[in-house]
């Protein structure tokens, strides 16, 4: 339960209680004197919203409330949009303590903390520095407030009447105190002393030698009018007392303007008559001045803000825009759309100089607040196609509104945007007290769409954007939602490429516009059929297309080549559907080693590298050679040989046959050393190939004992059959052709005892012939395994060679 930390048992210790407050933190608090009040505020995070105020004085603490302060000259207010607590002290409150114009003031201020009750305490010496006018009236938003000087003079004859009907309480009056009777509509109550008309809520009091009179608004006495088209309260008060035959009265008239107010074309406008019935009579002069929060604007700074004030007819017409400085400014969630409004607490004094040179003093405290006003947000595409990234504005969102989520195609990303997320936001705040936010969002971050527009032959990219903003303080959400999109042109699809140990492996991420192009290998459309007959593995599905190439299928291109290893680079071309013309091309190169291979390059040389480690006798590969005894190995270790030499060269056999042409050759291990020749390739036969051949090395059984010297090797050639045969052609043999090496057959062989050498390995290479005419439709369809290799005919050039010699005009 909540308990006071000071208290009071009597009159006689409120000095003491007072101090045995806690005084007010100077930083959480704020008091001044001002022309005719005190102004007090209290930061409202500190008071909260459940705070109170109590007057104190040498009688005691006294309460504020709600109804006492409008008969005090008390008016306390929340103000949460400036973020304070106001309280309002009339320098003629009931417990001001005056002392030769010189005014002081005492508070206590109940706030809960900790659910505790606690009290501070604050006080204010005050002087003011203008002098008070004869007659001054305060329209406060709780009460009005009435003060004469004690000499003022007595009204014109304009007034008699009013006088002669004040005049008949007095004299039939039979008490000489001091009385009051209220007049309405040219009707007046019965007298009641000063102190009963306190307990109706009215107050009278004589101080620093004026007469103050104070009442609520609405009482039972006031009335309500119109003058000069504005709605008006009056109320109207003799006081009088009565000393034999000498009557005293003192008329005391208080009227404020009650206009609410109202809003036309961006300004809030309130109304005020030119003059009040019946204070001032005969006017010929009125000043108005505005000022805002309870201060006054010098005239150049009002008219620079914008306020106006005009005078229609009797009417006093002053404009505030909506937006001016001074005023507090409210974001609200209504119906999924945003609203604000204004609020302006408006200060008036008009000054009226009546024909009795009698000078009037009018001050109005006003609150005007516009109604609910549309506040959208806006967004702007502000995206630079060269960029690749969506450039989104989002603008003019009030300073008591922030972005707290945003959600991209349906993935929402809380703010602010963490840095690995791939895409950013910033937040510029201006000074009209709005700010604004930009999200970027690349082109191929994960988040965006893209579709192919048939319309625009072009890549669609999209972005749907959600912003979740948030109302302070009150956390309350609405949602902006905003859709752009790009259109870039169509690229190519893009192969990531792997090396491993069989062969090169492609994949590619499909699009829904991948259709535009084509694959191929060379100049054949890459298909199931086609993959399947040059031995590639191929994985297709809806999300990728995965090509695994094995070494040494149709492609292939090898260079670098030793006993260490060699390089494979295979291609893969992207090609527009229409044209054909290649758009892309992904190249991959790879290191392998390999045992033994053998290769068959496109201008006739022939690349073999054998492991000679199995032979029995062993023998130094450093001293093999094949059939020609001159054709030594171009490299060698201990166990392998390399040899490079033209197929037509070196002891190489050739066998024809309808479609294959066979090359063959051995490599022998002579026990005797002889130096390498290098190989010459200056043979009358001139060999051209369009596509590299790979051949195949088999070993032939070690033996024990010589063999006969008249056994020939035994070659069997495998015919590869085209998947199309067409109509074949007489086959002309052209003297010296040696096509590319395809087959590689080892047949046995005897030990040569004579020669003192032994006979390690036979090659045989085969190149495939087509005698039929080359087209595109027999390009890269033939068979192939790792150890098989065909020539391709690519664009269907046939292959080419030349000799001094004559073949025979049929081939067996």
């Amino acid at each position: 339960m909540a308990f006071e930390i000071c208290f009071s048992v009597a009159m006689l210790f409120s000095l003491w209680l007072a101090a045995e407050c806690d005084d007010l933190p100077f930083e959480v608090h704020q008091v001044e004197c001002r022309d005719h009040y005190v102004w007090a505020v209290v930061e409202l995070a500190f008071a909260g919203e459940d705070v109170h105020f109590e007057a104190v004085d040498e009688t005691g603490i006294h309460p504020i409330t709600e109804e006492y302060a409008a008969m005090c000259g008390y008016t306390a207010s929340v103000l949460p949009l400036s973020g304070l607590v106001e309280l309002r002290s009339s320098y003629f409150s009931c417990h001001t303590e005056n002392k030769d114009g010189v005014f002081k003031l005492n508070f206590n201020l109940l706030v809960t903390h900790d659910g505790h009750l606690v009290r501070y305490n604050f006080n204010k010496t005050c002087t003011p520095a203008a002098a008070w006018s004869p007659r001054e009236i305060t329209c406060e938003v709780n009460y009005m407030e009435v003060s004469l000087r004690n000499e003022v003079t007595c009204s014109s004859v304009k007034m008699a009447d009013d006088w002669n009907d004040a005049l008949r309480a007095p004299y039939t009056s039979a008490v000489s105190d001091w009385q009051v009777v209220f007049q309405r509509a040219g009707e007046q109550s019965m007298p009641m002393n000063v102190s009963e008309a306190r307990k109706q809520g009215y107050w009278f009091d004589l101080m620093d030698e004026r007469l103050v009179f104070r009442t609520p608004y609405g009482q039972p006495d006031s009335f309500s009018t119109e003058m000069s088209g504005v709605p008006v309260e009056v109320v109207h008060a003799t006081l009088f007392s009565r000393q034999s035959w000498v009557v005293i009265m003192v008329d005391l008239v208080a009227a404020c303007s009650m206009d609410e107010g109202s809003y036309d074309n961006g300004y809030i406008m309130w109304d005020i008559p030119d003059m009040l019935h019946p204070l001032v009579s005969g006017i010929y002069d009125t000043q108005v001045n505005v000022g805002v929060n309870g201060k006054l604007e010098e005239q150049p700074v009002a008219e620079q803000r914008g306020y106006m004030v005009e005078k229609h007819n009797a009417t006093v017409m002053i404009s505030i825009p909506y937006n001016a400085e001074g005023g507090y400014r409210k974001s609200l969630h209504l119906m999924g759309d945003l609203y604000e409004y204004y609020v302006f607490h408006l200060y008036v004094e008009q000054i009226s100089m009546d024909e009795d040179d009698v000078n009037t003093r009018l001050r109005f405290q006003k609150t005007l607040a516009t109604p609910l006003l549309p506040r959208p947000v806006f967004t702007e595409n502000r995206t630079v196609l060269e960029d690749r990234v969506f450039t989104v504005y989002l603008g003019d969102v009030p300073e008591d509104v922030k972005l707290t989520a945003v959600q991209l195609n349906g993935h929402m990303y809380i703010v602010p945007f963490i840095n690995s997320s791939g895409h950013t936001i910033t937040e510029v705040v201006h000074d009209n007290h709005t700010h604004d936010y930009t999200v970027q969002v690349p082109f191929d971050h994960h988040v965006v769409t893209e579709q192919f527009s048939r319309e625009d032959e072009a890549i669609k990219h999209m972005l749907d954007i959600n912003f979740t903003l948030t109302v302070l303080p009150e956390n309350e959400h609405f949602y902006h939602h905003t859709s752009v999109y790009a259109l870039t042109d169509a690229s190519p699809p893009e192969f990531e490429a792997n090396c491993s140990e069989t062969g090169i492996i492609f994949k590619m991420d499909h699009r829904p516009f991948d259709y535009l192009w084509f694959i191929s290998i060379g100049s054949e459309r890459l298909t199931p059929e086609l993959a399947a007959e040059h031995k590639y593995n191929m994985r297709n599905d809806s999300q990728s297309l995965v090509l695994e190439v094995p070494l040494f299928t149709d492609g292939y291109q090898y260079k670098n080549i030793s006993l260490k290893g060699f390089l494979g680079t295979f291609e893969i071309l992207v090609r527009d559907r229409n044209t054909s013309e290649v758009q892309r091309s992904t190249v991959k190169t790879c290191p392998f080693t390999r045992l033994e291979f053998i290769f068959c390059s496109t201008d006739g040389k022939m690349t073999v590298a054998a492991d000679l480690s199995g032979m029995i006798p062993p023998g130094d590969p450093a001293r093999s050679n094949l059939m020609d005894k001159y054709c030594g190995p171009r490299e060698a270790d201990e166990t392998r040989a390399l040899f490079s030499f033209p197929v037509n060269s070196c002891g190489s056999t050739v066998r024809l046959f309808k479609e294959n042409v066979i090359y063959q050759n051995e490599i022998l291990y002579t026990r005797k050393l002889r130096e390498s020749t290098q190989l010459s390739d200056n043979s009358t036969e001139q060999f051209e190939s369009d596509t590299v051949g790979v051949g195949h090395i088999t070993t032939s059984p070690s033996l024990t004992e010589p063999e006969t010297t008249t056994m020939k090797p035994t070659v069997t050639v495998t015919h590869t059959t085209p998947p199309t045969r067409r109509t074949r052609r007489p086959a002309v043999f052209q003297p010296a052709f040696h096509p590319p090496v395809r087959y590689v057959r080892v047949s046995p062989f005897r030990y040569l005892e004579s020669l003192k050498r032994e006979r390690i390995r036979i090659i045989d290479n085969e190149w495939q012939r087509k005698f039929q005419e080359a087209c595109p439709d027999l390009c890269l369809q033939q068979d192939f395994t790792p150890s098989i290799f065909a020539v391709s005919l690519l664009g269907g050039r046939p292959l080419r060679a030349s000799s001094s010699r004559t073949s025979p005009p049929n081939l067996p």
